[in-house]
């Protein structure tokens, strides 16, 4: 089938499958939404970490070992900074800083961070349109006890430790949806909405969180499809299945369909779940999840857009 496809996106987990996505779509058919709850403001500049990954990752320059930040990269800048007493624990490689120089003069200058995004993956080659969810600042904080952190002081800083007993989308509120996002919901031209294998609760409910994102998704024409980011009872990688069993939410793949529950059509879920149990308004799809190589990520996004496109055929 033809159409655009829509993919909300976190980092690492949702960089994986946006590249797979990338690879098997063409030029232009692929319109990805990046978190940007976890941007921050750190040492003067301003830094989109999630917007940051996705970009590396369909410019082929993402440092897969580490998964996040530029491959080869040098730390001249960091140790500079640390013989000197200033703050290391949010490393800034040589390469990365100048991303993060050439963003924070944009911003500075009056762009739009779409604007700068769009700009910035012109540069480094990549066809795929990367769109912010909003240009209006979201700032996500979780609470731990009595004391509110910011997201980058609990994942980074303090290295997701603390326990988590409420999150909030500080700025959601009053923040706009970006607008192409907003027309493509509500075009003829969308084959698919992807909800990415990043973390339901810090990659894409901030996304969800903006005034009139919710509702566009679930009502647009396309088939809405979402990835578990758990497989048999564990996260591949960060504090998902952590978070949840703060929540007092079961690990499994269940939980996270019924999460997504009224906003999608079709859930996939590991081969290892297969036993899952989703809504009954929901299709459950098996495939292997587990994204190790290219091949893998090509093959889970051929599979998501196969189950997006028996849906609009059953329609």
């Amino acid at each position: 089938m033809s159409g655009k496809v829509l993919a909300l996106a976190g980092g690492i987990g949702g960089a994986k499958l946006v590249l797979g996505l990338a690879r098997v779509l063409g030029d232009g058919e692929l319109v990805v939404v990046g978190n940007t709850g976890d941007d921050f403001n750190h040492l003067g500049f301003s830094i989109s970490p999630d917007l940051d990954t996705l970009l590396y990752t369909l410019a082929g320059l993402a440092d897969r070992s580490r998964g996040w930040g530029r491959r080869r990269e040098t730390w001249k800048f960091m140790a500079a900074l640390e013989q000197l007493g200033g703050p290391s624990w949010f490393r800034l490689g040589d390469a990365d800083l100048a991303l993060h120089v050439e963003r924070t003069r944009r911003l500075a200058s009056g762009e739009s961070l779409t604007s700068v995004m769009d700009h910035l993956r012109r540069e480094l080659g990549v066809a795929t349109r990367l769109v912010p969810m909003t240009d209006d600042p979201v700032r996500t904080r979780l609470r731990s006890g009595r004391e509110w952190l910011d997201f980058q002081d609990y994942f980074v800083r303090l290295r997701c430790e603390p326990a988590v007993e409420e999150i909030a989308y500080v700025g959601a509120e009053s923040a706009r949806p970006q607008p192409e996002i907003l027309a493509l919901l509500g075009g003829k031209d969308l084959r698919a909405v992807v909800i990415c294998p990043s973390n339901p609760f810090l990659s894409i409910e901030p996304i969800l969180a903006i005034p009139g994102m919710r509702s566009a998704i679930a009502q647009c024409a396309a088939p809405v499809v979402a990835v578990s980011p758990i497989i048999a009872g564990r996260a591949v990688k960060g504090p998902t299945a952590k978070m949840m069993r703060e929540f007092g939410i079961e690990v499994t793949a269940t939980a996270v369909a019924r999460h997504y529950a009224r906003l999608i059509d079709v859930f996939v879920v590991d081969e290892a779940d297969v036993d899952a149990e989703v809504p009954g308004e929901v299709e459950c799809v098996t495939a292997s999840t587990l994204m190790v190589t290219l091949a893998d990520r090509k093959r889970l996004a051929r599979s998501v857009l196969a189950a997006a496109d028996a849906i609009s055929r059953s329609r």
